[in-house]
């Protein structure tokens, strides 16, 4: 117990006094205010019964263009595919116009002896 000194006041207001100055020294103060794309936003509504009336807050246009651009589908917002997932159905617009008519796209149901033989195979049944 020799070792140790027992600290009065004056001490250990020096000590905090460091402490501040050395957390003051690596502190950044950040201004700028920017919006997280991958974030979903979530707005807290007043109570349904409160008579407070809402305040009106000023249009930002710049928040709103980047609200929009992040919530728009991948392929409204780059020109080409950002990822390997991406790249699935990135063109998503057929290689073909399809049309009623066309057999080789449309399988239509139709009956042929074999069909409506077991069809009325199965309604004697029952």
């Amino acid at each position: 117990m020799a070792g140790k000194v027992k600290m009065d006041l004056v001490h250990q207001n020096a000590i905090h006094v460091e402490t501040i100055r050395k957390e003051q020294r690596h502190q950044k103060l950040h201004t700028e205010f920017s919006i997280n794309p991958h974030r979903k936003l979530h707005f807290l509504t007043d109570k349904p019964m409160s008579r407070k009336t809402t305040e009106v807050i000023a249009e930002n246009s710049d928040f709103i263009k980047a609200f929009h651009k992040a919530r728009q589908e991948p392929t409204k917002k780059y020109a080409m595919p950002q990822t390997e997932s991406h790249e699935i159905g990135w063109v998503s617009t057929p290689l073909i116009p399809s049309t009623r008519i066309d057999k080789r796209y449309n399988f239509f149901r139709f009956s042929t002896d074999i069909t409506r033989h077991k069809e009325s195979a199965l309604r004697s049944s029952n």
